[in-house]
């Protein structure tokens, strides 16, 4: 134990501390097993707390991601929509009564299955006849008792509706006046009680009485948003104290003939809704999740266009048809999954096609299990493998592992409608992987604490390679020949070259020299690589490709086959390099050339402004295939024409916005080049527009460039 006085060398590391050393005992596998126990028992509560919203985030995005398409069926679904037209034409909403019954009528003449009116009418028709006095003031008095004999339009509404088959909308409301109930829809409960489970509205806001009277069912249009999103929809909910079908599954039962709605209830809650022979599964509160489609408008007719008998009877025809405003600004707008505003009746109609074709999504509670228990297993092989792993290695495991629940969530979405929630696992994953790398990343601290002796000495080693490497830079740079030295005197051709490794040492190359009194030797590569290995590498190749052309100074081709076998043989570390070498009569401009996996070179006639592309000869690059039979290729240089080679640290030279050169650029400072210009002027231009284009951005490549530009016969 330090004693009062002692240094602060002497005093033990905060990262030594017993407790600190407890935790990270076992390399950290203790801790990481209680976070994980930790972890998996928030997910498993997840549904009543905060975090709930990672959960709906990630079913909104699936989605966004893959929403749902609309079904062809054999009952369609068709909205008449009270829309912009429509007001423009028959005046602003609300219309009189008398004018929906017109508008109901049309539509039961052409027989639909059912008719959902999508609308409440919680007040007796202002524009009534024996009302239009009181709105009207110095009307004749005459007029006012005929007006007072005329039936009101709620009446005229109500008559309209009785006989068809028809659902009116009722609304739930979460005030504390109890409504009454009014007519009780016929649900038949097996199992037990469903108001237990279900959503409760203490109040009811449904049509006046009279129209109300006159239809045959009435559905719930409510619906909760969460977190301002509709993502489910109760099939049924207590409403005043009754249970009520949603206007969907109330149109349905219309529809089919049905006495009745069954609900079955299990111990944990509502397993399922039916009507007639159809079946729907729903959540234990009774809701169910809808795969919502965008808007589509498609599906809605204009009310204006079936008032003035334009919309075809066909469209309803044995349909379900369901009535609402959809005009921008008096529609209950909802924000969807994969919609900022859509309907309300829309909505219903998306609802009804779900139950329709089995399309609905599903939330079974085995899910929150499987996610723990997907959660657990990963986070365990995690908490396994971490400690033994480097950082960087461990970094690449984290990665599969988060994406594995990833993976399931859109499988078992796209495959089975089943929402899988992969974002709380992934999130779990991500705070084990982070807390794991904090405890090595302490103990790191504690190992490079006792390291400190050796900086100073990894300091100076470090000095020593960077002189080494100086010095290897140029010897590097002094093997390689200049054409001022290599051909004094030469008058028949011009010739440029440049070598400017990304760091101190590379693997380009290129190297020419005199075969004889009337040939010239070419070459320009590329090796595998960068630094010192492939700079030796480099340095290897030019010695053995040099001497195989000195032996063989004939055909290139075979020249090309001897180099690689050449350079293959101890080739311990795998490298290959890409070659393209050509041999040029200096006296009559024939080219023989061969090219081993290198970059088509460019080509120029004197005086013109265009450059197309040397091809043919090519083969893969050397040290690939064994034993691969290279075939030279001949082409006859004109007076004047310019030869243009240069390595991929051109092309894939990078900017600071991360693009990169391009064959296309490098063409297009080609292309600008005067009709003359010398080969140093064509490798400069190149050189100088690299540096301009990579300014600011360390070097990603090895440079070279070779220009030959044939000035003719001496």
């Amino acid at each position: 134990m330090p004693t009062i006085g002692a240094t602060e060398a002497e005093r033990p590391h905060w990262s030594e501390r017993p407790w600190i050393r407890a935790l990270r005992g076992g390399r950290g596998r203790p801790f990481g097993c209680f976070l994980l126990a930790v972890l998996v028992a928030a997910l498993l509560g997840l549904d009543g707390s905060p975090l709930r919203r990672l959960r709906l985030a990630c079913f909104d995005a699936y989605q966004m991601l893959l929403p749902g398409a609309r079904l062809s069926e054999p009952t369609a679904i068709v909205i008449v929509g009270i829309d912009e037209p429509s007001l423009a034409r028959y005046g602003q909403w609300p219309w009189p009564r008398t004018m929906l019954a017109r508008l109901i009528a049309r539509i039961a003449a052409a027989r639909p299955a059912a008719i959902g009116i999508d609308i409440l009418m919680a007040e007796p028709d202002r524009l009534s006849p024996r009302r239009l006095p009181a709105l009207v003031p110095g009307i004749d008095p005459d007029l006012a008792a005929t007006l007072s004999r005329l039936p009101s339009n709620d009446s005229v509404l109500a008559n309209s509706l009785r006989g068809l088959p028809v659902v009116l909308a009722v609304a739930g409301l979460d005030n504390h006046e109890v409504s009454p109930p009014g007519r009780r829809p016929p649900v038949r409960l097996v199992g037990g009680d469903a108001n237990r489970f279900a959503r409760r509205f203490p109040a009811a806001l449904r049509s006046v009485e009279e129209i109300d009277g006159a239809a045959r069912g009435h559905g719930l249009i409510s619906v909760d948003p969460e977190a301002g999103v509709v993502r489910r929809v109760p099939l049924v909910a207590a409403v005043a104290g009754a249970l009520m079908p949603t206007f969907g599954l109330e149109m349905l039962r219309v529809a089919a003939g049905a006495p009745e709605l069954s609900v079955r209830v299990g111990r944990l809650g509502i397993e399922a809704v039916g009507v007639g022979d159809l079946v729907v599964p729903t959540q234990p509160d009774g809701t169910v999740w809808v795969h919502f489609s965008p808007p589509d408008p498609t599906r809605v007719v204009s009310a204006a266009d079936v008032l003035t008998g334009k919309a075809a009877a066909t469209r309803f025809e044995g349909n379900l048809v369901l009535v609402g405003v959809t005009a921008l600004g008096l529609s209950d707008d909802q924000a969807t999954p994969v919609s900022e505003q859509i309907s309300g009746v829309e909505i219903h109609a998306q609802l009804l096609e779900g139950m329709l074709h089995g399309d609905l999504l599903a939330r079974p509670r085995v899910m929150l299990w499987a996610e723990a228990a997907v959660l657990a297993a990963v986070g365990l092989v995690l908490i396994v493998a971490f400690p033994a792993l480097s950082v960087r290695k461990s970094t690449t495991l984290v990665l599969p592992a988060i994406a594995l629940p990833v993976a399931l969530g859109f499988l078992f979405y796209r495959e089975f409608r089943i929402l899988f929630d992969a974002l709380s696992p992934a999130v779990g994953l991500g705070v084990l992987f982070t807390a794991m790398l904090g405890v090595t990343l302490a103990e790191a601290d504690s190992q490079r604490r006792a390291l400190r002796g050796q900086v100073e000495r990894q300091r100076e080693a470090a000095a020593r390679v960077a002189g080494e490497l100086a010095a290897a830079r140029r010897i590097q740079m002094g093997i390689l020949p200049s054409p001022a030295t290599a051909f004094p005197g030469e008058k028949r051709f011009d010739l440029y070259a440049h070598l400017e490794p990304a760091r101190e040492v590379g693997g380009d190359l290129y190297d020419f020299f005199a075969l004889d009194a009337e040939r010239v030797f070419l070459l320009i590569g590329d090796v595998t690589g960068k630094g010192v290995p492939a700079s030796l590498f480099m340095a290897v190749s030019k010695a053995l490709y040099k001497g195989t052309a000195l032996r063989r100074p004939r055909d290139i081709g075979l020249m090309m086959g001897e180099a690689n076998a050449e350079i293959s043989r101890d080739n311990a570390e795998g490298f290959f390099v890409t070659i393209f070498a050509a041999v040029l009569d200096a006296g009559t401009g024939q080219l023989e050339y061969c090219n081993a996996g290198h970059d088509a070179p460019y080509l120029r006639p004197r005086g013109g402004d265009s450059w197309s592309r040397l091809a043919g000869g090519g083969g893969p690059p050397l040290c690939v295939v064994d034993g691969f039979p290279y075939a030279a290729v001949s082409y006859r240089m004109s007076p004047g024409e310019t030869l243009c080679v240069v390595t991929d640290g051109v092309t894939e030279a990078l900017s600071a916005a991360g693009e990169f050169y391009g064959r296309e650029r490098l063409q297009a400072v080609l292309a600008q080049l005067p009709a003359e210009v010398s080969p140093e002027e064509v490798g400069e231009a190149i050189r100088r527009d690299v540096h301009a284009f990579a300014a600011g951005v360390e070097a990603s490549d090895d440079v070279a460039i070779l220009v030959l530009r044939w000035k003719g016969s001496a």
